[in-house]
């Protein structure tokens, strides 16, 4: 993230490139200062990209992004002999500039060939505006409820939704529509990913891994993220898990039984851009064993956590008497043998939410571990250990990454001092001896990866930013049980390397987050595959559209197994090059690339989680200085930008990176139109200065 300080700065210095180049990657949010750090050289070989051809220079320099110096030169290591990475297509070099440990803005320059990465922070705190603009994505995708400022910015403003007749406030049962005594009311709840529908069985790695964030790393979670509940006492990110929580209860009856999904009959209803204008009529689907056994896990754990929050200890009391009582349905179902494997016929169009019976035993088992801990209940212990050992991790010795809450769950158990321990044994031996082997790669950093993100080939398949996310998240679970002391610092390293590459250290040079220009990033999805954000709306582009996507929408990810062969890319490419920044329609089938899903982005956040902290990152004493005391919008614009905030006698100035001042404005309200239509296309900043003190706002802005 580039702090506001070293924005300042940069608007009167000169910068030696014009644009980012296409063969240095880095991470476009930064670095720690004691942190690896390392930018990829890349010449393509192999792809949409071969006819291109790159080789760097013999002096490689890294500059202040401020003063233009160079505060350090090298020289790039060829990477394995110059061979071609298989995955990628690319041939390479890295270039290491660990020992620079000095704050403030740089990037790598090639003064041979003029190549310049973009410009990044090295900082102690480089991905705190990430995390927040990461979670915000829950906020915007929340269902019946209207996107406001100041909780939503500009122009990602929309009234409420879903709230007509027959939709989510008095939803009908899909198989009897005709049935008025039926209706329901199942508002609330997050949009599951690009449709508007919502999903009991997909919430797991969404719900679960948020609130692993939140254990990881509590402190980072405050309760002023600009959420509607923010101030309440209570951290946001558990406001905004409680507002899929909440939603996730109406779906279960009083029986116990758990509706499966809701949603719309026909593909071409509820299709519309933004989400206020669909009133097609919504439905709720057939109650599932599978549904039960997802919502026990869901409600167990976040009955835990919930617990340790004051204030909120009867709410946890409600949700665990519902992860109870969904349990016992679930344990009837699978006692008798009538566990449903195929209960969701699909008369609610899109996601086929039913699970086999291997899953749903994996849900029950992971909300027996929580049960057990909050009612000591010895029949949920006894099923523990009559089952453990028929779930992953154990019964394949494998843990993987696309399971996290239930390796976190096992591992718990390791620590309960009423757990059975020849099952706690068995647990800690079976991670150690993952952990140790490292067979699948994924604990320990490797450079058998030119983007020093190694995963195995099958990774790259729908949705592989979740396992790849996963993996790093996976590295820090283990850290965190400190199965092997010895590992920690390897974990730690393969997780940060699995961050770096969703911030720009891929074959793309793209960050795997929508729209984040304005937050620090210089080359990021541009198209997201969402109803609200589709193509040919206001929002379909972020650099060629009125609008764009809103920022920080994590995308599915590279997809070798792309199913329309005559696009190409993302089809007949090297495997990490099966990516494309679109969003279309059928037959291209943009979902299966650049989709986002709240799994994908819960998982992604847990891993982020890890690597933010406290630490406030400033200098200049002199000035004060607030990122937040302005939005700008539309950004990126080609005509002009809005301006708005709290203005009182401020004066706004457009500057270019080179400190040329383009336009000037005094200001006595609350809003300014500033019109850009003389501006050339390119990167500039809006300084807003107060004339009654020393206040500075800076935001940086890109003129198409």
């Amino acid at each position: 993230m580039k702090t506001t300080f070293t924005l300042i700065l940069a608007l009167f210095c000169s910068l030696a490139f014009s644009q980012v180049s296409n063969y240095i990657q880095v991470d476009q949010f930064g670095y720690f200062i004691n942190g690896d750090k390392v930018a990829v050289f890349t010449d393509p070989i192999n792809g949409f990209n071969a006819n291109e051809s790159y080789n760097p220079g013999a002096t490689i320099e890294l500059r202040d992004f401020t003063t233009d110096s160079i505060v350090f030169s090298g020289s790039a290591q060829v990477w394995d002999n110059g061979n071609t990475h298989a995955q990628s297509g690319d041939k390479g070099w890295w270039f290491d500039f660990s020992s620079v440990v000095t704050i403030g803005t740089y990037y790598v320059h090639d003064p041979s060939t003029g190549e310049s990465s973009a410009p990044f922070e090295i900082n102690d705190n480089p991905y705190q505006e990430v995390l927040k603009s990461a979670m915000r994505m829950f906020y915007y995708n929340r269902c019946n409820a209207s996107k406001e400022e100041p909780y939503a910015q500009i122009p990602w403003t929309d009234g409420g939704n879903f709230e007509n007749a027959l939709q989510d406030k008095n939803c009908r049962y899909i198989l009897e529509p005709g049935n008025a005594s039926l209706e329901k009311d199942l508002s609330g709840g997050w949009f599951d990913a690009g449709d508007y529908n919502k999903y009991v069985t997909f919430i797991d790695n969404a719900v679960m891994n948020l609130l692993g964030a939140y254990e990881v790393n509590p402190s980072i979670f405050g309760d002023d993220w600009n959420l509607p509940e923010s101030g309440n006492g209570v951290p946001d990110i558990l406001d905004e898990i409680k507002w899929e929580l909440d939603w996730l209860r109406k779906m279960i009856n009083a029986d116990g039984t758990v509706i499966i999904k809701m949603g719309s009959q026909n593909f071409n209803e509820n299709i519309s851009s933004p989400p206020s204008v669909n009133t097609d009529q919504r439905f709720y689907g057939r109650t599932c064993s599978s549904a039960a056994a997802s919502a026990s896990a869901n409600l167990a754990y976040s009955a835990k956590v919930y617990g340790g929050i004051s204030g909120m200890e009867s709410y946890a009391d409600d949700l665990e008497d519902d992860a109870i009582k969904t349990w016992d349905v679930y344990k009837t179902a699978y006692d008798s043998g009538n566990i449903d494997t195929d209960c969701d016929l699909g008369e609610i169009v899109a996601g086929d939410a039913d699970r086999d019976a291997d899953q749903q035993k994996q849900s029950a088992v992971l909300a027996a571990i929580y049960l057990y801990d909050l009612t000591g209940d010895t029949k949920y212990n006894d099923f523990i250990i009559a089952e453990y050992n028929q779930v992953e991790p154990i019964v394949n010795d494998w843990w993987g990454p696309y399971l996290l809450p239930l390796n976190d769950a096992m591992l718990y158990y390791t620590t309960l001092s009423n757990g059975d321990t020849n099952v706690q044994n068995a647990i800690v031996n079976s991670a150690t001896s993952n952990l140790n082997s490292n067979s699948s790669e994924f604990y320990e950093f490797s450079d058998d990866d030119l983007y020093r993100a190694q995963s195995p080939d099958w990774i790259y398949h729908w949705g592989s930013n979740l396992p790849k996310a996963g993996i790093g998240a996976l590295a820090m679970l283990f850290r965190k049980y400190d199965l092997n002391p010895s590992k920690n610092d390897a974990l730690q390293k393969k997780a940060y390397e699995q961050l770096h590459y969703f911030h720009g250290v891929n074959p793309n040079g793209m960050v795997h987050l929508s729209n984040m220009y304005a937050l620090g990033g210089d080359k990021c999805v541009n198209e997201i595959y969402h109803t609200w954000f589709f193509d040919g709306t206001d929002f379909d582009h972020a650099l060629n559209s009125t609008f764009g996507p809103a920022p920080g929408f994590v995308t599915g990810g590279p997809n070798q197994f792309y199913s329309y062969a005559q696009l190409s890319p993302p089809s007949n490419q090297p495997i990490m090059k099966s990516y494309l920044d679109f969003n279309d329609g059928w037959p291209e089938s943009s979902w299966e690339i650049s989709e986002p899903a709240i799994y994908y982005q819960g998982t992604f956040i847990r891993l982020l989680a890890s690597f933010v902290n406290n630490q406030s990152v400033t200098s200049l004493t002199n000035i004060s200085l607030d990122q937040d005391c302005i939005e700008v919008f539309p950004n990126p614009s080609s005509d002009y930008f809005r301006v708005t905030g709290i203005l009182p006698y401020y004066t706004i100035e457009i500057l270019d990176v080179n400190g040329t001042l383009y336009n000037e404005l005094e200001v006595f309200g609350s809003e300014a139109r500033v019109n850009v239509n003389n501006l050339p296309a390119g990167t500039f900043f809006i300084s807003v200065s107060n004339k009654n003190d020393d206040k500075v706002c800076v935001k940086k802005i890109i003129k198409n």
